[in-house]
């Protein structure tokens, strides 16, 4: 194991290199998963002491999520305890399914490297008005932070293209709900986008 920094070792990554994928993952894994156990409720520890179901799911979204840059081992722990903190959360497990689908319909050819740095500038200004990919890259980052329903009803919608009343048969709820949960999820989805643009790190 080298002592190069984050930065360095995640862009190794997002060129391909899976030596510096897995370093990022040994030398962070003992604190992420020592500080999931202590964030999470008691109904949730079960997966959260397996050290291996951590492990799985930083690998997962490293190799599946869109690709992201930050300077340092804080603020890259900081976002891998909220994505394994996300996955304990999906009962269903549905997370690993839908970065394999989204990653195998895009690719790994965009050149998009989302930077979660804290912004050194106004987001008002236009430089940081982002083109098409890149603004699919921060809503593929936002979904893995709401919670797993409002996450499921999206993908169906704008992935999948499902009309309500099939979402409402595949999710055990009416129509007209499936309807409002989407309605409800949007704004919380926008909401996320604009609070990892504007913050530039998780905290």
């Amino acid at each position: 194991m080298t002592d190069a920094p984050t930065i360095t070792l995640l862009r190794r990554w997002n060129k391909g290199d899976r030596a510096a994928l897995i370093e990022l993952v040994e030398r962070n894994l003992a604190w992420v998963h020592d500080h999931v156990r202590r964030r999470i409720g008691p109904n949730l520890r079960g997966h959260a002491e397996s050290i291996d179901f951590v492990q799985e799911a930083m690998i997962d979204f490293m190799e599946y999520g869109p690709r992201f840059e930050v300077s340092d081992d804080e603020q890259f722990r900081a976002l891998m305890v909220k994505i394994v903190e996300n996955n304990l959360r999906d009962e269903n497990k549905r997370l690993h399914r839908q970065r394999r689908d989204v990653a195998r319909e895009r690719g790994r050819a965009s050149d998009t490297v989302l930077n979660l740095d804290p912004p050194q500038q106004s987001v008002q200004t236009p430089s940081l008005v982002v083109d098409r990919q890149e603004k699919h890259e921060w809503i593929r980052l936002a979904l893995e932070f709401l919670d797993p329903l409002d996450r499921e009803v999206l993908r169906l919608r704008e992935w999948e293209g499902m009309t309500f009343e099939a979402i409402g048969e595949r999710l055990d709820m009416t129509e007209n709900g499936a309807r409002m949960r989407y309605r409800r999820a949007l704004p919380k989805l926008a909401r996320q986008v604009k609070q990892l643009r504007t913050r530039g790190c998780v905290s």
